[in-house]
Order: C-alpha cells, then sequence, then structure tokens
C-alpha cells in the first residue's frame, strides 16, 4: 500500500473542493484548479469536507502507480489555491538584467537582443531589482515550467558562474586555463 496515498489531505478553513464524477476542482484565495482524475483511482471527501482521500479501485500495477501520484497532485492542488507557489531566479552576469514590461518578460543576458518571453495566464512574474525574478502562482507545474524554460535561456556557466540560476542553487565551478601550468 502506498504510503503517501493512504495519508488523507487536510482542507484547510477558505478551500472549497468539489467532486463532479471524474473531475476534481478545488477553489481557494490564489485561484482555481482543476484536474481530470485517471480511472484507477477513485477521490472522496469526509469529515464534512474537511479532508479528501485518495483510494484505488484494484492492486494493479498502474492502480498503485497512480494511487500515491494522485494524492501527492491533489495536495499540490490545495497549497497552491491556498498559499500559492514561488520560485525565485537570480541573473548573474555583468550587464545582465531582466524587467517585466507588462506582460513580457524582458532579459539581458550576453546576447546580441533581449529575450522577450511571455509570461503565461495564471502565473505573476516581478523583478525586485534587475538581477532577481520572482515566479508565483497557483499551480506548482505552471511555476516550475516557467521558471524552468527562464533558466535555460542561459545556464550558468561553470568558469565564471554567469547565467540564470535558481536562488540558493550551487553551481559547480571549474578552474580555467591556469591550472594547466
Amino acid at each position: 500500500m502506498s504510503r503517501i496515498g493512504k495519508k488523507p489531505i487536510p482542507i484547510p478553513d477558505g478551500v472549497k473542493v468539489s467532486l463532479d464524477h471524474r473531475t476534481v476542482v478545488i477553489e481557494g484565495p490564489k485561484g482555481r484548479l482543476a484536474r481530470e482524475l485517471r480511472p484507477e483511482v477513485d477521490v472522496e471527501l469526509s469529515d464534512g469536507g474537511k479532508l479528501l482521500s485518495v483510494r484505488r479501485r484494484d492492486d494493479g500495477r498502474p492502480a498503485r502507480a497512480m494511487h500515491g501520484l494522485t494524492r501527492a497532485l491533489l495536495q499540490n492542488m490545495v497549497l497552491g489555491v491556498s498559499q500559492g507557489f514561488e520560485r525565485r531566479l537570480e541573473i548573474v552576469g555583468v550587464g545582465y538584467l531582466a524587467a517585466v514590461q507588462g506582460s513580457v518578460l524582458q532579459l539581458r543576458v550576453g546576447y546580441a537582443n533581449e529575450l522577450q518571453v511571455p509570461i503565461p495566464a495564471g502565473l505573476t512574474v516581478s523583478c525586485p531589482d534587475q538581477q532577481h525574478v520572482v515566479v508565483q502562482g497557483a499551480d506548482k507545474q505552471s511555476v516550475t515550467n516557467f521558471a524552468a524554460s527562464v533558466r535555460a535561456l542561459r545556464k550558468p556557466e561553470p568558469y565564471k558562474g554567469k547565467g540564470i540560476r535558481y536562488q540558493g542553487e550551487q553551481i559547480r565551478r571549474k578552474e580555467g586555463k591556469v591550472s594547466a601550468k
């Protein structure tokens, strides 16, 4: 039995969960998220709508695989609509900077042209200063995907450490040509 899958998900105050056949809709102060359930699992509300639990229909391999995954996805949805998710990026390099203009993230990261990255709906992107980008939203997958796509535009290089990195990320540095002597 999945240890994660059998734990019930507590529903905080201000979050509303509705089940419509195979669709789970979770609404809260940060937004509204919906997910279509796989046929291998069932979801039920209990304790007056304060606990959400996931059960699998049989003990087959696909059902066991989907049991813990579905519970983790629903937990992330509940956390997203109640608290939200955030990913912070740092930009390191001389002349490298970021700015938000309307619904576009503008990046100058050492290329001949300025990069224009459209911000997806449902996400809030801000730049507290020119070297930091903060991505916020209710959907964990879209927040991390957008942050990863921005980071992929100029990954940190190992010699000087220039590029876009997650805040707190450690970059393994290499010695340059000096070590050849």
